[in-house]
């Protein structure tokens, strides 16, 4: 029996455009906790971190991208995350924008680093979020989270949990990038990043670079923890994310890289990030991320 603990993050504040904090209660409403028993899991449901309202927060929070707000949020995460894998569980992290992958990632680091090893990351995504605050065009956090873990950006967000980095550039796998910003490009190249690009996907199909995805996450690490942006997937798939961006991964794809990481018996914890109900159709991204996460747990079709 596998032993969950869902933890929502029901934050937009890393982005400009508003409805991810709502994605938490969608995909409860979608059945998380039914297809979860379902599978025979034991639940521990940990309910929302709290967030600050958007409208409360003040003009000079508001200047700096709620990057205090954020801050306060991924702490409070990383604690959360960190004392379910202390108590044998894997965390289920439901976004919220993806600027909460500081405070997940922060915590299963701690606990990796507790047991004297090292975080593999599995980071699918449309985008490469590894702007930093010299490179951002925006400013948004949302943009920024991988840079951070790495060890490159605002110091307070660095520092979370006390150490930098969170997880090696080798044991990072990025896949599924199709847009990034002009000096976005040189700063992933330059990285040491394993990233998979749409296009080398369409050359080698998925099987072939989830292996060496793998491959890179479990090089020397005690596991490895995937952060899935739902904007990785095309948007006729899954409508309903901020920033929806076409020839993305596909449905059957999305479910063989879950199913792939479920075989290998070596992921640890994984978050949702990026829902938006708003520009949902018919809940179906909502629907779609409770089946993933039964994938990822080792639901199999036969």
């Amino acid at each position: 029996m596998t032993a969950v603990t869902v933890i929502g993050v029901p934050t937009d504040l890393g982005a400009n455009m508003r409805g991810a904090n709502i994605g938490p209660s969608a995909i409860r409403i979608a059945g998380l906790h039914e297809k979860l028993k379902m599978l025979g899991c034991s639940i521990e449901e940990r309910g929302d971190i709290v967030v600050p309202l958007r409208e409360m927060l003040s003009q000079a929070e508001v200047d700096v991208k709620h990057r205090v707000a954020i801050k306060d949020i991924c702490q409070k995460l990383s604690s959360e995350v960190y004392n379910a894998l202390k108590a044998g569980r894997k965390p289920i992290v439901l976004g919220g924008d993806h600027s909460i992958a500081m405070g997940t990632i922060s915590g299963v680091s701690r606990y990796v680093k507790d047991e004297r090893s090292n975080l593999g990351l599995i980071w699918v995504d449309a985008h490469a979020d590894m702007n930093t605050p010299e490179s951002t065009h925006t400013g948004n956090i949302h943009g920024m989270p991988l840079s951070t873990l790495l060890g490159q950006g605002f110091p307070d967000l660095v520092s979370i949990d006390g150490f930098s980095p969170k997880v090696r550039p080798h044991n990072v796998a990025l896949i599924g990038i199709r847009t990034l910003d002009s000096e976005e490009k040189e700063l992933c190249r330059k990285s040491g990043v394993r990233y998979f690009t749409m296009r080398e996907i369409d050359e080698r199909g998925m099987a072939a670079v989830m292996k060496e995805a793998i491959t890179v996450a479990t090089n020397g690490t005690l596991g490895f923890h995937v952060s899935f942006d739902l904007d990785g997937i095309d948007p006729i798939y899954a409508p309903g994310v901020s920033t929806p961006v076409t020839g993305g991964v596909s449905y059957r794809e999305a479910h063989l890289m879950l199913e792939m990481m479920a075989d290998t018996k070596k992921l640890m914890s994984m978050e949702f990030v990026e829902l938006n109900p708003m520009c949902d159709i018919e809940h179906k991204t909502a629907g779609l991320v409770v089946d993933l996460v039964q994938s990822a747990l080792g639901k199999s079709i036969v």
